[in-house]
């Protein structure tokens, strides 16, 4: 695996890193916890070394599991975590107190069983709490090295501006992918201003662009938030199937998958971008970072814009409440 720096002040990580999230939390059953540490442990083998979690993950108990599957191989890969919510929930608000925020970090020091974390997030931004705050608060952090760089998730351009004053922002974690392009128009130009890396989570639209989904895929359990989010609605999959026949044409020339051309499309935007595909199947992940090894050139590039130009996305990303959450 080919590795990539994390813009101009962080770690140099596998160009296509692991999201972590669908193992137990959000997709889905969950996996069986041997089951889930082996497949973690595999994606090291294949030269993963970019891990990507956050307390809000089960609560806890993605962390839980992150930890104990790479508490092995420790020194040689970057742990991403996540504070923001309340008590690690989501449904009951945001929380970026100094205070929460001072309990988080050893609470999932304790979970990743480690000594510091590589990249800590911001998991939305808390209009109750001053940016500066934040900032300020993952500075001590960083100067007690129980951090090592600060990140920001789905923040928008002022956010990211006021918190990089106090302490440099390394990583915005956003949603990217083909369809869904909003962070072309302020986001990607502002964190390349500021030597800021970027981490395209959901690279994959939640399943969709991989053309395994369809107006009859239904979603299991409880646990699938997949069935609340407006773009994945029935009507709208069948409505953006123009978006999966674009991309498996493009794929059909190319001798590849859908899935591993969306991720190839997002690495060729920027070398500082990373993207953190998650799955839950050893096939699927060797499929994903084989994407590492597909190129663009510029004409393919202007291409693939000039095609997706002329195709409307249907359905909101985000429900109302998810959506109230992003500045962006």
């Amino acid at each position: 695996m080919i590795k990539r720096k994390l813009g101009q002040r962080g770690p140099d990580v596998s160009a296509i890193g692991f999201g972590c999230m669908g193992l137990n939390y959000h997709r889905g059953p969950a996996m069986e916890r041997g089951d889930a540490i082996a497949l973690l442990r595999a994606a090291h083998d294949r030269g993963v070394t970019f891990f990507d979690t956050a307390e809000a993950y089960g609560p806890f108990t993605n962390e839980d599991l992150v930890g104990e599957a790479l508490a092995p191989i420790r020194d040689e890969v970057v742990i991403a975590t996540k504070f923001g919510f309340k008590d690690g929930r989501p449904e009951v608000g945001l929380d970026s107190r100094p205070e929460r925020i001072r309990v988080v970090v050893e609470e999932a020091l304790k979970r990743l069983r480690t000594d510091r974390i590589d990249i800590f997030y911001q998991h939305r931004v808390d209009p109750a709490v001053p940016i500066e705050e934040v900032a300020g608060t993952v500075k001590d952090l960083i100067d007690a090295g129980k951090v090592l760089h600060f990140g920001l998730s789905e923040a928008g351009v002022e956010a990211i501006r006021r918190a990089h004053a106090v302490q440099p922002v390394t990583v915005l974690q956003s949603e990217y992918s083909l369809w869904w392009r909003n962070p072309e128009r302020e986001i990607l130009p502002v964190v390349e201003e500021l030597g800021i890396g970027f981490v395209p989570y959901s690279p994959l639209g939640r399943g969709f662009l991989t053309g395994k989904m369809d107006e009859n895929t239904s979603f299991e359990g409880g646990n699938d938030h997949r069935k609340t989010n407006p773009r994945l609605s029935a009507e709208n999959r069948k409505a953006n199937q123009p978006v999966v026949d674009a991309i498996e044409a493009i794929a059909a020339r190319r001798n590849a998958t859908a899935a591993q051309i969306a991720i190839a499309w997002l690495m060729a935007s920027k070398p500082w971008i990373v993207p953190i595909p998650g799955t839950t199947k050893l096939h699927r992940l060797e499929e994903n970072i084989a994407a590492a090894d597909i190129t663009f050139t510029s004409e393919e590039l202007a291409e693939i814009d000039a095609v997706f130009s002329g195709i409307e996305i249907h359905g909101d990303r985000y429900s109302a409440t998810s959506a109230a959450r992003v500045t962006q």
